[in-house]
């Protein structure tokens, strides 16, 4: 099965000049989301892991898919506002703009080895942005996980963790 075969390119969304990489097509395909499943697992099975970080909002999509099949759990990291309740938030830069990650304060993320999910990497602002938060918590990130990653964007030179990419698109 072929990935690359599940994802649409959209131009200009969501702001001009921009090419979206849109996972929905793949969402609905069982054997897609499988495969996804089945070659994260086979990535971090080197790594020992106490809870999966799912970055907001499509990250989570894939997080507590490999929670559960881990046995471990998995934890929300937000846009700003998403979380109700006492938060620790991080400001970052967008390839486009500038936005907000927040994690619950009262997780115990305290010598925790994590691994960070998301659907995509282009210049690594949110990843870098879960990695502090989940630092500043007190947390390890062993790893993070993208189905896609935009290779000409170098979002993995700004990351503290091995990033592992399902995709890799030069453009």
């Amino acid at each position: 099965m072929n990935l690359y075969d599940y994802i649409e390119e959209i131009p200009d969304f969501p702001v001009k000049g921009i090419l979206f990489k849109d996972i929905s097509l793949l969402l609905t395909k069982n054997e897609a989301v499988n495969k996804v499943k089945t070659d994260f697992l086979k990535l971090i099975k080197p790594y020992q892991v106490d809870l999966i970080g799912g970055l907001d909002a499509r990250g989570f999509l894939f997080s507590t898919l490999i929670a559960d099949a881990l046995g471990v759990g998995s934890f929300m990291i937000r846009k700003e506002g998403k979380l109700p309740g006492g938060v620790i938030s991080k400001e970052y830069e967008l390839e486009y703009g500038v936005s907000k990650l927040s994690v619950k304060k009262n997780l115990d993320l305290k010598n925790k080895n994590i691994i960070l999910i998301d659907d995509l990497l282009a210049t690594g602002g949110t990843l870098r942005c879960a990695e502090d938060l989940i630092s500043f918590s007190k947390g390890t990130v062993v790893s993070s996980l993208v189905v896609i990653e935009l290779v000409a964007l170098s979002g993995k030179d700004k990351l503290n963790s091995t990033v592992h990419s399902l995709l890799k698109y030069d453009t």
